[in-house]
């Protein structure tokens, strides 16, 4: 199972799809291996089965995800499975798809093939975190990134950001966004500090603009797909420029007079977005806390401070009202980038 969990990350992008790695054994050897490359592609078992075809009868196959069991983009695997002869199938986890959870299995054991499930189950959930959320939750999952001062600043009272991290700093948050499908921010770092949000190829651009204020000549326009996110009808006039500029513009309801961020990430899961990487600023990230819509922080601090009520903090929103409410981090890791520290986690929000 170590080495299907292995084989499963050398694929460099499967998103909305799971990281999958799967081994046949026979005769206490490796015989054949496989992973998912992407989307669309062969699964992890099918490739491992194909490639030890003809030495199968009687082998054991070790796979990170429970095999599917329902026709997707491709046809079920267990199918597959019940034809090759294997005798035993050795599962990390159980697939949380409603689809499948647990229907793989089931017609794997009835079919008089033997399976043992949960093996190194903590490693396999953690490498699929992302997939669990979207296909339980059908929701992105959500990780906000900020650059900030000691005393939690993005920007001085006069709105001026650039920079207060580091290159070094700044150079690793830059690489970090191929890691996502996309990247967000609230329309109000878009009129401050007008970015490009340059990315790789493969990242949409996305946009929280309530009232459609984002100007048609903003950098994020010069490339790659741009997706804004309104309150406003499609038939505004705005809207139909931006559409007209190349924009895919979204509508959803209003919330406390802000676009109903829980809606916005449904719609964007069913584009298929699985992983969103948001960059500010403070309102957004502080409205996404407030909703419960994290799930990994990462803060970049450097040592350096810049003072006054009316700098801007680098989570703002409604916050909590209580020190014993406060927003955790678990499972912390910190790294020293240059002069500035990196502070990240998973986020756990206390129950409702």
């Amino acid at each position: 199972m170590r080495k299907a969990l292995s084989l499963a990350l050398k694929a460099k992008d499967p998103r909305p799809n799971p990281y999958v790695g799967a081994v046949v054994v026979k005769n206490n050897k490796i015989i054949a291996t496989g992973f998912h490359k992407k989307t669309g592609a062969a699964h992890a078992e099918i490739v491992a089965l194909n490639k030890a075809a003809g030495r199968v009868q009687g082998a054991t196959l070790y796979i990170t995800l429970e095999p599917c069991s329902h026709f997707g983009r491709t046809p079920p695997c267990t199918d597959k499975i019940i034809e090759s002869g294997v005798k035993e199938v050795i599962v990390g986890m159980r697939d949380p798809n409603p689809l499948n959870n647990g229907k793989g299995i089931n017609l794997l054991r009835r079919a008089g093939i033997k399976v043992k499930t949960g093996i190194r189950q903590t490693e396999c959930r953690k490498m699929n975190k992302v997939f669990m959320k979207y296909t339980r939750q059908k929701m992105p999952y959500i990780c906000v990134k900020a650059g900030q001062s000691l005393d939690g600043k993005i920007a001085t009272r006069n709105f001026n950001s650039q920079w207060i991290t580091g290159k070094p700093a700044r150079d690793f948050s830059h690489k970090l966004r191929s890691n996502f499908d996309a990247i967000m921010v609230g329309v109000n770092t878009i009129l401050k500090d007008n970015p490009r949000l340059s990315g790789t190829s493969k990242n949409i651009k996305i946009i929280a603009d309530t009232k459609l204020k984002i100007p048609i000549n903003s950098n994020i326009f010069i490339d790659g797909k741009i997706i804004i996110v309104t309150a406003k009808k499609i038939t505004d006039n705005k809207a139909v420029k931006l559409i007209k500029k190349g924009a895919q513009v979204i509508t959803v309801e209003r919330k406390s007079g802000k676009v109903h961020l829980r809606q916005m990430m449904r719609e964007l899961a069913a584009l298929e977005i699985s992983k969103i990487l948001v960059e500010g600023g403070g309102e957004l990230i502080g409205s996404l806390f407030d909703e419960k819509l994290v799930d990994y922080a990462m803060f970049f601090t450097a040592p350096k401070i810049i003072g006054g009520k009316n700098a801007v903090s680098s989570v703002s929103g409604k916050g909590v009202g209580g020190i014993d409410e406060v927003i955790k981090l678990n499972n912390i890791e910190t790294k020293k980038i240059g002069e500035d520290l990196l502070i990240e986690g998973d986020v756990k929000f206390l129950p409702a």
